[in-house]
């Protein structure tokens, strides 16, 4: 047993002769560890913010202008069943989907409406406004 003791710690000798020696605390840089630290940061956030660039830039190369079907709404009518309106080469379609699969529930004949665009919001007052309608009240 004490033969086992012996080789034990004649390996870990040898494992600490392996191990750096620590730096004394008067020769780390901690400004120059702080830099090291702020850069690499700065680094992967931009690494972040391109992710994210290259992505949506080769997402909108990914859907051609030219597709003649898509969907408008989508509506949940149970656990597993949905209702969705297509447009198809200028007609819509509603079509029932379910773990049955897909059935065509109605065709509307003509052109598919012109969606128009919202109403513009009212203009918001500035400042100058709200503070002469406030001091108007009181």
């Amino acid at each position: 047993m004490t033969g086992i003791v012996a080789g034990l710690s004649t390996i870990g000798n040898g494992f600490a002769a392996l191990a750096p020696a620590a730096l004394p605390a008067a020769d780390v840089d901690v400004g120059g560890e702080l830099l090291r630290v702020l850069l690499s940061l700065v680094a992967v956030v931009a690494l972040i913010f391109v992710a994210g660039w290259l992505s949506r830039r080769l997402q909108a190369r990914s859907r051609p202008g030219g597709r003649r079907i898509r969907c408008v709404e989508t509506m949940a009518v149970g656990a597993r069943d949905r209702v969705l309106l297509l447009d198809a080469d200028g007609k819509r379609l509603l079509v029932g989907v379910g773990p049955g699969g897909m059935r065509t529930l109605h065709v509307y004949e003509g052109a598919a409406p012109v969606e128009a665009d919202p109403p513009a919001l009212p203009a918001v007052p500035d400042i100058a406004q709200l503070l002469s309608r406030w001091k108007g009240k009181s």
